[in-house]
């Protein structure tokens, strides 16, 4: 699976609920994806391809490449 490799951010499951007539009928696990971004950035003094998280960029936990 994708994952961010600054905080490690994944992907993660929860339920999608079928809502019928007032009632809950069927229960159905669905992905919730991060908002990955490719993006070149410098890490241990080399530039790399990376998938880090929009959260991570606009924080500036990256250093992005120019």
């Amino acid at each position: 699976m994708a994952k961010c490799v600054c905080c490690g951010k994944e992907t993660s499951f929860g339920k999608q609920l079928s809502i019928t007539r007032s009632h809950i009928s069927k229960r159905t696990t669905r992905p919730v994806r991060p908002n990955l971004r490719t993006v070149k950035a410098v890490i241990d003094g080399k530039v790399q391809r990376v998938s880090v998280c929009s959260k991570c960029l606009r924080s500036g936990k990256v250093q992005r490449a120019v």
